[in-house]
């Protein structure tokens, strides 16, 4: 017999729930949406989460109801790195989810973090009118994902005990990069690494196995690791890190709907995206606020520094990755077609 703890699990876990309303013969989909950010309302709180309770509302008031979006912050529905898996079989309808995160099994997404190749968010959004986009999202189709909302985040570092600028600066260090690729480079530069997602920089900072965390502006500032650090070094006006942190969708879930829906949430999700880039870049100056008030010391990158790390990634990261498979080498030559 199932305890009454495995039925709940379960009705948790089921994505894309049907839920009648009173009086009404329309059935409504209830599409759960998670990511590993901290929750907030629709109108506070980390960008991210917002722009998924902001997705959640929009849907709902076009669909006349017929659409009900669910939001899961903090992983409370499914586990940070399990989500991306998740979505491609259908157990999870959407995430706003690091791109990278995914590329122990699908490595042709870490190119959403190739440190060195996005250098703006202009240049990062406009992949999606390019044929680096278009062959992004057919691969991404091809594998069990639909790309909802386009959302690039620029990075910064949160340091223990010094600064970490500089490719010098990195030797000795441990730190955490946020994809293979920019682990390569750190490693390159003469650091430890450590692979975890950015919501637990801060327990690994706060214990010593990390010295270094590079991350969002938005995550370094929703995660609170002002709290653990002394100096952060900012991306607000140039950055060798930018991620595409999206939010996606099971196409499984999303063939399974009528047209007219599937519309809504394409058009939602393209919409969304102006917030996202907005909120991004408010974060990168927000953050040098958060860390200096804080008394952590903070500096900037430049151009200079940031074309440091650049020559390494090329060197590294770049060969390497274009060598694991025929889509990772067009992919990185799209992109960097796009620059």
């Amino acid at each position: 017999m199932l305890s009454r703890r495995h039925l709940l699990i379960s009705a948790l876990a089921a994505p894309a729930v049907l839920k009648y309303g009173i009086g009404s013969a329309q059935a409504a989909t209830t599409l759960k949406i998670s990511h590993q950010f901290p929750g907030g309302t629709i109108d506070k709180g980390d960008f991210r989460d917002r722009l998924c309770r902001k997705f959640a509302d929009e849907i709902s008031k076009r669909s006349g109801g017929e659409l009900v979006g669910e939001v899961y912050p903090g992983s409370s529905l499914i586990k940070t790195n399990a989500q991306f898996s998740a979505m491609r079989k259908g157990a999870l309808d959407l995430s706003l989810y690091p791109m990278p995160y995914a590329g122990g099994e699908v490595p042709e997404t870490n190119i959403g973090l190739m440190p060195g190749l996005v250098s703006t968010y202009e240049q990062g959004l406009s992949w999606k009118t390019k044929p680096v986009g278009k062959a992004l999202t057919d691969f991404l189709a091809d594998k069990g994902i639909v790309l909802v909302t386009w959302v690039w985040q620029a990075g910064g570092v949160a340091s223990r005990s010094k600064a970490l600028l500089s490719p010098d600066d990195a030797k000795g260090l441990k730190v955490r990069g946020g994809s293979r690729e920019m682990d390569m480079v750190l490693q390159q530069a003469g650091a430890a690494v450590l692979s975890v997602p950015s919501n637990e920089i801060y327990a690994a900072m706060q214990t010593g196995a990390c010295d270094a965390g590079i991350t969002s502006s938005t995550s370094l500032i929703s995660f609170r690791l002002e709290e653990v650090a002394k100096h952060l070094t900012s991306g607000a006006d140039a950055s060798y890190w930018f991620m595409l942190e999206p939010l996606m969708m099971s196409k499984a879930i999303f063939d399974k709907l009528p047209k007219n829906h599937q519309d809504i949430i394409l058009s939602v999700g393209a919409e969304l995206e102006a917030f996202g880039k907005q909120g991004a870049q408010a974060d990168d100056i927000e953050v040098a606020k958060v860390y200096e008030k804080a008394g952590a010391k903070v500096d900037k990158l430049d151009a200079a520094t940031v074309e440091k790390w650049a020559v390494i990634a090329r060197d590294t990261a770049w060969k390497d990755y274009s060598k694991k498979t025929a889509t990772c080498a067009n992919l990185l030559k799209l992109a960097t077609d796009a620059a």
